[in-house]
């Protein structure tokens, strides 16, 4: 049985294939005409971030599941594996604590001015230090997670720790999950208008493409830091950089772009006060070696011993014959 690895992961995922004699692809090459002869016989693909649309799955003849080694799968083709009863696999034990801590770093260097305080001290400032920006507690304040599932959870977790008043909107989620964290549920629109952070962790789709955008900018408060650990395209980029420029929100951190990679010359690059970072918050090394081993499981636990499945793993669960 051959399995194909897109991309690069952790040896700890190849050696438990390799532990249940699959033969393994390995494929960091994704031209279409060189690509397309070396899976056609694959059974199982674990991918990283390389596009896999209809016109490459069309001629995986004997291919049965797809494991994404992340939770977003924006990158594949979901219509047509739904449509030939093909699974689609999600690492979704992996990656909650890795983002979570990503955020919380983010909420915490922009609310403490911490680089401009770096940079006052190297430059022998130490005696000007009453001259930094305000800078503010996390204690207290409101924060909205957009979207509840094990990331906003295991964040919503550590925000409570740092005594923190957590709302939630998730139209998908009973509100007494909601509580039954600790947090309080709210509707959009007055979480947009009463928090003083927002953390989004949604996917993107044509409910969230631009979800916040000029109209949403107008309705925060003036001290507003804005995080996007989800994806590209959720929030508006131009809109951002005029509401930053403007200084009509106090700081955004960005671990994610509508083009990725973001063009050299973006805008959002001159800005002081927005924290950029290349779409890694899900790639500390303990999360990388939890990915690899949870996508490989996924692929080899689907067509060899399904009992050990973990099905909320599978996206498309109720389009097969489970």
């Amino acid at each position: 049985m051959k399995i194909a690895i897109l991309g690069d992961i952790h040896q700890d995922g190849l050696e438990f294939l390799k532990s249940k004699n699959l033969q393994i692809l390995q494929i960091n090459s994704f031209e279409e005409n060189k690509l397309i002869p070396l899976i056609s016989d694959v059974e199982g693909i674990v991918i990283r971030t390389a596009d896999l649309r209809e016109n490459i799955l069309s001629k995986c003849n004997n291919l049965k599941i797809v494991a994404r080694h992340g939770v977003g799968y924006d990158n594949i083709d979901l219509e047509y594996l739904n449509k030939k009863q093909i699974a689609l696999a999600i690492t979704g034990q992996s990656n909650a604590v890795s983002v979570a801590e990503h955020v919380m770093t983010m909420m915490l260097t922009l609310s403490k001015n911490i680089f401009a305080s770096d940079n006052l001290t190297r430059s022998n400032g130490f005696e000007s230090k009453g001259k930094l920006p305000d800078f503010y507690e996390l204690y207290q304040k409101k924060i909205l997670i957009l979207g509840f599932g094990r990331i906003g959870q295991a964040l919503a977790k550590r925000c409570l720790g740092f005594e923190m008043e957590v709302m939630v909107y998730d139209p998908f989620l009973d509100n007494e999950t909601i509580v039954l964290n600790g947090c309080h549920p709210i509707n959009q629109i007055d979480g947009f208008k009463t928090a003083d952070y927002i953390s989004i962790h949604l996917p993107l789709n044509e409910d969230t493409k631009d979800l916040i955008s000029d109209n949403e900018f107008k309705l925060f408060k003036k001290n507003l830091i804005l995080i996007n650990t989800a994806r590209g395209g959720i929030i508006n980029e131009e809109a951002l950089h005029r509401v930053l420029e403007s200084k009509q929100i106090h700081a955004a951190g960005i671990d994610v772009f509508e083009k990725e990679p973001p063009p050299k010359n973006h805008k959002l690059f001159n800005l002081d006060n927005i924290l950029l970072t290349p779409h890694n918050s899900a790639l500390t090394i303990e999360c990388r070696k939890r990915m690899s081993i949870e996508s490989c499981m996924n692929v080899f636990n689907y067509l060899h011993e399904n009992n050990n499945l973990n099905k909320k793993n599978i996206v498309n669960l109720s389009k097969l014959n489970l």
